[in-house]
């Protein structure tokens, strides 16, 4: 059941700008239920195109009319084959196991108008992982991307209350010893072709949706997201962005994560197109869709940079000398800027003097910048489609120097923060307020304080410490597991995020990284490790890197080299570099290369202390992916498993 709560006394207090900015997009504040933005969107945007899959075959292309109906159509199919609907209790759960398509919106939001709950999972997730949420979740049916997916948990869905199965393909469903009743999409699209959509109960306090954490450090938990939850983030995001109909989005992330999903109801209820791409075709959709909007997460950006860099070192000699001029002047002009705007977060307060010479190197400093833009950064943006309104960049903290190329080239990145327990945004940063280096402020009706992490008491604004948040986008509590509930979320409302940041005068979070990927040195030093690799990660020659160097002398790192530039260092230095296996990299030049690369990035950047020196390193050859386990699905470094794949390396790297 859900967790009753007092509701936290809570205004929504909207600055001047904000409610400008609502006041031009479609108001959704009478709406009770998710499944009701998609009736308003038929009737207001009709036969603008909605979902656009350019790689299916053939070619997905469906208006908000055809959205609206298909969803009808597939909730009216799950109430014929009699899912239970119990008025003001806790909904039944439809389990939907599969990845980024058209069809899995379709089914998101007609198992949730058949009066169901979902609970959403990638159909590349493990077996076990699966059949734990599953079980864990109660779902009584299944819906998976293919007969494949079904393949992979049909041997033990016996000892589970699933009455029936869902592809959301086409093939037909193969026979089995289960009996267990399998309709294939369109079947099921037939099914419910000529079956009216009975009216269910839901209201903002409904149950919508089990979204599991990762469980990279246990079991995962099932977060309980309500209608109210998603409906805020559909309400609020428009204090940051106003899409209009028609603007063209690249959807990159997995559609079941919560940041790209409730993204996705936003940014489709102002009437926008959504366009399906994936790793290995977004360079290329990006130059031929030409897309206003897209939503990704940092190593997304990083993979974007590097590519422009790569092709910064293609050009001849003299042409890469001039792009340096340029860049290095360009980065003077904007941090300068940055201090006359207010907007630096190494100055937040300047001083009358800070600020004019500040405003007399900007002055001087523009005429460049404008050459500058002219040459060369007119041509990147074009490389991204030219027509990008916003980027809009979460799932982690975007690296300084990534933050800075893009403001140069006059992409604007705008970094909101959050968690899955919290739907997930509760911070953003603002058009009008683009504080590089941090979060952003908080949305409307959401409240943010730093507490020490030992003792919860709160502490003075601009020291650091445990960020908590409270309000209308809290989830209701884990699935049944009162116990870590209750360890999440206090008696007022408020949800330990497990992060530490401060903030600044003006209410902008910075986050500094999480309170338990801290490394404590053996001297009593904490590090984050974050900001330290963001720092590395300029380096053309580190492609990834992972910090070490709990309880020992000092830090030590996992790195992935970047090969190409390093082939190419190495023709420049007349170098025969043959990389077969690890050995290969321990050349005393190589490593006296990075030993240079990692001492001047960590120098250099904002806050240094000595015990920010990185010392053993090593080199790996096999990538942190999503194949191998090391990458969660949003692009983030599992750091256990990271650490427990390499720990006699790390262990002889202390030796």
């Amino acid at each position: 059941m859900l967790v009753n709560r007092p509701a936290p006394n809570m205004s929504y207090n909207f600055t001047e700008q904000e409610r400008f900015n609502l006041k031009q997009l479609i108001n959704y504040s009478s709406v009770q239920s998710l499944p009701e933005i998609w009736q308003l969107a038929h009737q207001r945007f009709g036969k603008t195109i909605a979902l656009r899959d350019p790689h299916a075959t053939p070619e997905t292309v469906i208006n908000y009319t055809q959205l609206y109906q298909q969803i009808q159509q597939f909730a009216a199919a799950l109430q014929a084959l009699e899912i239970e609907v119990k008025n003001g209790d806790i909904p039944p759960r439809i389990a939907l196991i599969s990845d980024n398509s058209p069809r899995w919106l379709i089914a998101d939001q007609g198992i949730i108008a058949a009066g169901a709950a979902n609970v959403v999972r990638s159909s590349q997730a493990e077996r076990q992982e699966l059949l734990f949420i599953l079980e864990n979740s109660g779902s009584i049916a299944l819906v998976v991307e293919n007969q494949q997916t079904l393949q992979k948990l049909l041997a033990d869905l016996d000892s589970l209350p699933i009455s029936f199965a869902v592809l959301l393909s086409d093939e037909i469903p193969e026979a089995d010893a289960s009996k267990l009743k399998v309709l294939n999409f369109s079947q099921l699209m037939t099914l419910g072709e000529n079956q009216p959509l009975q009216p269910v109960q839901q209201n903002r306090e409904t149950l919508a949706t089990l979204m599991y954490t990762s469980g990279t450090t246990g079991k995962p938990k099932g977060v309980m997201l309500t209608h109210g939850n998603l409906l805020h983030q559909v309400e609020m995001l428009g204090c940051i962005v106003q899409p209009k109909e028609g603007d063209r989005v690249l959807s990159i992330l997995p559609t079941w994560h919560v940041y790209e999903r409730t993204c996705e109801y936003f940014l489709l209820s102002q009437g926008c197109t959504q366009i399906y791409t994936n790793i290995r075709q977004v360079k290329k959709d990006i130059r031929e869709f030409k897309p206003n909007y897209m939503v990704g997460v940092p190593r997304l950006w990083e993979s974007i940079y590097e590519g422009v860099k790569k092709q910064f070192r293609e050009q001849p000699a003299n042409k890469q000398q001039l792009i340096d001029f340029f860049l290095s002047n360009s980065q003077r002009f904007i941090e300068a800027r940055r201090i006359v705007h207010g907007l630096s977060l190494n100055s937040l307060n300047p001083s009358l003097s800070e600020r004019l010479s500040a405003s007399v190197q900007a002055t001087a400093l523009a005429p460049i910048h404008a050459l500058g833009e002219k040459i060369v950064y007119r041509k990147v943006r074009e490389a991204t489609g030219g027509q990008l309104k916003q980027v809009i960049s979460g799932g982690g903290s975007l690296a300084m120097h990534l933050e800075n190329f893009f403001e140069i080239v006059g992409v604007e990145v705008l970094v909101g923060y959050g968690l899955t327990e919290t739907s997930p945004v509760t911070n953003a940063r603002r058009p009008w307020r683009n504080l590089r280096g941090s979060a952003g402020q908080p949305l409307p009706g959401t409240q943010v304080r730093i507490v020490d992490p030992e003792t919860r008491q709160p502490l003075p604004q601009g020291e650091r410490g445990l960020v908590m948040v409270r309000g209308p986008q809290i989830m209701q509590g884990y699935y049944q597991n009162p116990e870590a509930t209750a360890k999440a979320i206090d008696a007022e409302g408020w949800f330990d995020t497990g992060d530490l940041g401060w903030l600044t005068p003006e209410n902008d979070l910075v986050i500094t990284g999480r309170a338990k990927d801290t490394i404590v040195l053996t001297n009593g030093e904490n590090i984050e490790p974050q900001p330290i690799e963001d720092a590395c990660l300029r380096s053309p020659y580190i492609d990834q890197i992972m910090l070490v160097g709990q309880d020992q002398k000092s830090l030590g790192a996992l790195i992935v080299p970047n090969l190409e530039a390093l082939e190419q260092w190495a023709t420049s230095q007349n170098i025969e570099l043959k990389v077969d296996s690890p050995t290969d990299l321990n050349s005393k030049t190589i490593q006296n290369l990075f030993r240079q690369e990692l001492n001047r990035e960590v120098k250099n950047r904002p806050g240094y202390r000595p015990d920010d020196r990185i010392g053993p390193f090593e080199l790996v050859l096999e990538p942190f992916s999503m194949e191998n386990g090391m990458m969660t699905q949003t692009l983030k470094i599992k750091r256990p498993v990271v650490a427990e794949r390499y720990r006699d390396i790390i262990n002889k790297m202390f030796a």
